[in-house]
């Protein structure tokens, strides 16, 4: 097999391939094989009819139509392989030439990924806040913990704000029932925000028995931006009495003796907290520079596949309805043309972000072991609600495991930069994060939360809470990127004749 590869632009490339027929024996064995057992011919058993019956019952064309379709995705690959090529999707493949007997030959034009020359990372200056645990900090996390261990009281007087209340809910748009906006018994505590828009302010003051009527905009299920009329009904309202932050509480709520002991703990685990949130504050704000920094060509198959990946996820928030669409970029004060510019902003930025995270990873050689691969498995599966096991099955059935791989890998290279950039707090002093950047393969946009107190209460006391008897439960969801194609997974499309 010969092939020759041609720049067409810093993004793209035409490779030529031909292929003497001697090389495609294997294939022409295979086809007479798959043919004799879907051909059903007088005199033959399924699948031994020889090949020159095949061909005189079927014609020539049919058989080399099979051989043309299997070779050319196997020596597509080939030929990636020998010119070192590194392709970004599918290739446009062309049969250029079938001479019987002598030559295939085959033109594949397919973006790949272009050079790209990085700024040196020692040269990257950033500054993020000031690192500080004020008394207040501790003070509240302390608090946290104790409400955990509250009890909740029955109490004759309005509902206040952190109060819990039991409330029966219905809706109506347009006079009409919503029925999957009802609910009767619902723990809820004022002003935590979990509901609908409205209701903290709708039940502050309301005793056990009273109702209050509200209009809102309803946020999911069939009538999502819809206005109604809400109405809820407080049947019991109690307050928490937390615990005296005493040694005894200490030893109910953490493994120290001592309540000195516990704030001690909470102190420290802030500090590390904090700490966590600079190292995320410092790889932003690399990554921002270095992409600041970086001319890349972009490939546009690739740009428009990520813009259609946003564009679809958009619309598809809405039942694919491209009304309900339209009326709530109008309530959004944007229109479509601006809401399509700014996709394409979006998918450009991620595009360019992808390929100069995996220049700088193969400029330092960055790899990703199974350990890593483990270790990120588990934070994406924290992350939907599932076991680890059951996010791999999945990322495996969408074929998504080499982009897993190629997340990791980008995480370790961005954390390499920022061990080698400069970065300063606010007063000018430098910082040093390596402890907390870890491998990098964490997701660097990702900033811990203030709550420490998780590590410091033990799980049989907090499931005797009755505060957690009665609070409402939550649920999170996460999402990813959609540029990334695994090279080794790259397949030709159809042959166009």
């Amino acid at each position: 097999m010969k092939s020759t590869v041609e720049q067409l632009s810093p993004t793209r490339v035409k490779i030529n391939v031909e292929v003497p027929f001697d090389e495609l024996k294997p294939n022409f064995d295979r086809a007479y094989r798959k043919l004799a057992q879907q051909v059903r011919i007088p005199g033959f058993r399924p699948g031994k009819a020889p090949a020159r019956i095949l061909e005189n019952r079927l014609g020539r064309g049919v058989v080399l139509d099979e051989v043309v379709n299997e070779a050319i995705p196997a020596k597509y690959t080939e030929a990636v392989n020998a010119e070192e090529v590194r392709p970004l999707g599918r290739p446009e493949i062309e049969v250029t030439e079938i001479k019987d007997g002598e030559q295939l030959a085959f033109t594949a034009e397919v973006d790949v990924r272009p050079s790209i020359e990085l700024p040196d990372p020692s040269k990257i200056a950033v500054a993020v806040d000031d690192f500080g645990v004020a008394e207040d900090d501790v003070t509240e996390q302390l608090d946290l913990l104790r409400a955990r261990f509250g009890t909740l009281n029955g109490v004759d007087r309005p509902a206040a704000k952190d109060d819990f209340v039991v409330i029966d809910l219905s809706a109506a748009v347009n006079g009409e029932p919503v029925e999957e906006a009802a609910t009767t018994g619902l723990s809820y505590q004022v002003g935590s925000g979990g509901l609908v828009e409205g209701i903290d302010e709708a039940l502050v003051g309301l005793s056990e028995g009273e109702t209050k009527v509200f209009t809102t905009t309803l946020m999911a299920g069939d009538h999502a931006n819809s206005e109604a009329e809400v109405s809820a009904k407080v049947t019991s309202v109690k307050e928490r009495e937390l615990p005296e932050a005493d040694d005894e509480f200490a030893q109910l709520a953490s493994e120290f003796d001592t309540l000195d002991e516990l704030v001690d703990d909470l102190r420290t685990r802030l500090a590390q907290n904090k700490r966590m949130q600079q190292a995320a504050q410092a790889r932003d704000k690399v990554l921002e520079a270095l992409i600041a920094d970086t001319e890349v060509p972009l490939p546009d198959s690739v740009v428009q596949a990520e813009l259609e990946v946003r564009t679809h996820d958009a619309i598809h928030s809405f039942d694919h309805d491209e009304d309900r669409f339209a009326q709530w970029l109008a309530e959004q004060g944007q229109t479509r043309e601006e809401f399509d510019a700014e996709a394409r902003a979006d998918a450009e930025r991620s595009v360019k972000t992808q390929l100069v995270l995996d220049a700088i990873a193969d400029a330092e050689e960055v790899q990703v072991n199974d350990m890593d691969l483990t270790q990120q498995i588990v934070s994406q599966a924290q992350r939907f609600g599932i076991s680890p096991e059951e996010f791999l099955q999945r990322t495996q059935q969408a074929g998504q495991l080499g982009a897993v791989y190629a997340d990791v890998r980008r995480g370790k290279a961005l954390a390499s930069v920022v061990r080698q950039a400069t970065v300063t707090d606010g007063s000018g002093a430098e910082v040093d994060l390596s402890e907390f950047l870890g491998d990098g393969s964490e997701d660097a946009g990702e900033e811990p939360g203030d709550d420490v107190t998780d590590s410091a209460a033990t799980d049989s006391a907090a499931t005797d809470s009755a505060a957690t008897d009665d609070a409402a439960a939550e649920g999170t969801a996460a999402g990813g990127e959609a540029g990334e194609r695994p090279e080794s997974a790259q397949e030709p499309a159809s042959a166009k004749a």
